[in-house]
């Protein structure tokens, strides 16, 4: 293969590249990290040496984002608040076609922030191969090469995690119009400022969670209760402190991004069940939102 065929292969896998490690990280910036020094990498591979290079390139970001993974977990262990994922806007998800997945539904779910949460409580081990073998559909053997173990292990690996998963796996409305109708409800109330119509698009125990990592101001546990967590929101996006607002998608959730007159900004994104908001997750750490542009 020569070095233009090598980075023609980098490019065309490049989408599902990096959809694989930012489920691994739930962060937009270290995934783009993992793959620039995969794309270095790769660059000084000997290519005519390389049967499969789509098999080659995803063992050596999982071997990136493995390593990345374990020092985040030590990082997270003094993390101030709740820990949530990095925001992934609509268009920014470069993941594979459905058809490449082994459960095309639960490749779109897995993008879901309240997913991601759930793959935080996995090991990384396990969550390397819950993303690889039942996300992305790959075998036992490329897993085994991955992360260097046998496909017994591996195997294992991926029953603990499916149960795992499975145990805390998120409810989510997938009627397009229910959601919709819903979220249009829930967004015009949380920037407008009224508290009683914030609560009305609430289920009775939704649960808030928010993310300042000590940078911004966040509530440091979980609110839950609808009258609760529309008075946490309606306080933190104020409206005389609010100077733009835009509808987006945020990790194929409903979601909004508020800028405010002292320039910071919040985004949002919310889940949908039995057509009221049961999930709100709160992104304010300026950390996790320079990537944000609307």
């Amino acid at each position: 293969m020569s070095a233009d065929l090598a980075t023609e292969a980098f490019a065309e896998l490049r989408p599902r590249l990096f959809a694989i490690a930012y489920r691994l990280l739930g962060s937009v910036t270290e995934a783009e990290d993992v793959l620039q020094e995969s794309w270095l990498a790769w660059a000084r591979v000997d290519h005519e040496s390389v049967v499969e290079p789509a098999a080659y390139l995803t063992t050596l970001v999982t071997r990136r984002s493995l390593d990345v993974l374990r020092s985040a977990r030590v990082r997270r262990e003094t993390y101030i608040g709740p820990w949530l994922p990095e925001p992934l806007l609509d268009g920014a998800d470069q993941q594979a076609p459905a058809e490449d997945a082994s459960d095309p539904v639960l490749l779109a779910e897995s993008v879901r922030t309240a997913f991601l949460v759930v793959l935080e409580s996995l090991s990384p081990a396990e969550r390397v191969a819950f993303v690889l073998h039942d996300v992305f559909g790959y075998g036992y053997a490329e897993l085994a090469v991955a992360l260097g173990r046998s496909e017994d292990a591996c195997r294992q690996l991926t029953s603990r995690a499916r149960s795992h998963v499975a145990a805390r796996r998120p409810r989510f409305d997938t009627d397009e119009q229910v959601v919709a109708s819903a979220a249009e409800r829930f967004l015009a109330a949380s920037v407008g400022g009224d508290v009683a119509a914030l609560v009305a698009t609430l289920h009775p125990d939704v649960e808030l969670i928010s993310d300042g990592g000590g940078k911004a101001r966040a509530a440091r546990r979980i609110v839950v209760g609808s009258d609760r967590v529309a008075r946490f929101f309606a306080g933190t996006l104020q409206p005389g402190a609010v100077t733009g607002a835009a509808f987006v998608t945020i990790n194929g959730a409903p979601g909004v991004v508020v800028t405010g007159a002292d320039g910071t900004r919040t985004a949002a994104c919310i889940d949908i069940e039995d057509g009221l908001v049961r999930r709100v997750h709160l992104v304010r750490n300026p950390d996790k939102l320079r990537h944000v542009a609307v």
